[in-house]
């Protein structure tokens, strides 16, 4: 029976549409055939005792990448599938080749499945990383039928597919990057990690929304999902786990574009304070937590008259949003009005800031420009706030603390019940705060 797949998020129909309901897009949902074996034959599955049940001993495997191995929660796990996704160009194959490059340096042995770029064009890659003396095994093929039997007698640690929108199952009729191709290709790939216990990397294709393409139980199927982002035009590049089934998510890895590849960041602090905070209004360094990674980020806000006749509330790095509800509790709260001004904020670096505790940095960039005050020197801030102008309390206060301490840092704005509760081992200028006026008061009006 004929079935039509919108090609961008897996919605079925039984019809052609020319709208996809699930996602909104146009002219994606294409026919695909599918046919129903019936087996008369069964077999009884076994039941297991959790007690019983041995623990996973496996060594990790070290891709030699530090920032990649935080994000993985330690390095590969031999038999794990892994989906790495992320725009065109953004690095995910330079990514790749890295990872086999530093695998074979060590012994082991790698499988490059390509079905997107021939041997000559992944040599020249390979060329320009100093990807040389490595025995990396090349398998420019779109049949994995036929890949996985050749990848089969060579006994591979780990075997990368690049991508998994291009190779194709031939049992299933559809055509390669279809629903039913990318599911039938996944699960092939699934079984083959699990019962040769090789570590299996895809490397997905992302929509024009920033989502891996096709059907969504290919993030099921998968036991880690990583997301590569960054702007093509810019230098640095963040790795985030989404999906971890072997360790901890929304971990990220900070990684620069070079010549030479892609190089780990181990400070990625030190990226996004590029230079000491000017004594200017709008500027403040903010204390926020990605994973458990600390990370001081600088964010910077302009407020300026608007002749319009809706201001603008425009926001980079940060929800818009969040940046307007702020916006409404320092005027219902602390008096500033900003119905007549135009509102811009930027984080300086390309991060994208989610964590709560970002509110009150935020907060006072905005009343530093709207006030037209710079805010002390060697300051940062963390704190979440309420919508009744109080500053709350976030996680994991001392693990901030101690990352401004380390860049040289020397005065903290933070929530009263987060400082009463740090140790004496913290040697900072302490400003507890309760609301946000009391916080105006200390750090602008005095």
């Amino acid at each position: 029976m004929a079935k039509f797949y919108c090609q961008e998020c897996g919605y079925k129909s039984l019809k052609w549409l020319g709208r996809c309901p699930g996602c909104g897009s146009w002219g994606t949902l294409v026919e695909e055939t599918s046919s129903i074996i019936s087996k008369k034959t069964s077999r009884k599955a076994n039941l297991l005792k959790i007690n019983e049940v041995e623990s996973l001993k496996e060594k990790r495997l070290a891709t030699g990448l530090s920032e990649l191995d935080q994000v993985l929660g330690g390095g590969i796990v031999p038999g794990s599938l892994i989906l790495l996704g992320g725009d065109p160009g953004i690095g995910k194959s330079t990514l790749l080749l890295q990872v086999l490059k530093n695998l074979a340096s060590d012994g082991y042995k790698v499988v490059y499945l390509s079905g997107e770029e021939s041997p000559q064009q992944i040599k020249l890659r390979a060329e320009r990383l100093g990807v040389i003396k490595e025995d990396i095994l090349l398998l420019p093929e779109t049949d994995l039928a036929a890949a996985l039997s050749s990848v089969e007698e060579e006994s591979p640690v780990l075997l990368a597919v690049d991508s998994i929108q291009t190779v194709f199952w031939p049992e299933v009729s559809s055509a390669p990057g279809s629903v039913s191709q990318v599911r039938e290709c996944t699960n092939k790939l699934l079984e083959f990690a699990k019962n040769k216990n090789v570590a299996v990397i895809l490397v997905g294709h992302v929509t024009k929304e920033g989502m891996l393409a096709g059907p969504r139980v290919l993030e099921h199927l998968v036991d880690t999902v990583l997301y590569f982002e960054g702007e093509r035009t810019a230098h640095f590049r963040i790795l985030r786990a989404v999906k971890n089934r072997f360790g901890s998510t929304n971990e990220i890895g900070v990684f620069e574009m070079t010549s030479s590849g892609l190089k780990p960041i181990s400070n990625p602090s030190a990226i996004f304070l590029t230079r000491e905070t000017l004594d200017v209004p709008g500027s403040v360094i903010c204390a926020t937590l990605e994973g458990t990674r600390p990370i001081l980020v600088e964010v910077q806000a302009l407020v300026s008259r608007s002749y319009l006749a809706t201001p603008r509330r425009t926001s980079v790095g940060f929800d818009p949003q969040r940046l307007a509800m702020i916006a409404a509790i320092l005027e219902k709260k602390a008096g500033l009005s900003f119905y007549d001004q135009d509102i811009y904020l930027n984080v300086v670096g390309g991060l994208k800031l989610t964590e709560p505790g970002v509110d009150l940095a935020v907060a006072m960039a905005l009343a530093s420009s709207r006030l037209d005050r710079p805010l002390p020197q060697g300051l940062f801030l963390f704190g979440e706030i309420g919508l009744t102008g109080e500053v709350r309390q976030v996680s994991y206060p001392e693990v901030r603390l101690k990352e401004g301490e380390k860049l040289g840092f020397d005065t903290v704005c933070a929530p009263r019940e987060n400082l009463s509760s740090i140790s004496n081992q913290i040697h900072l200028k302490q400003l507890p705060v309760s609301n946000l006026q009391e916080a105006i008061e200390i750090l602008l009006l005095n």
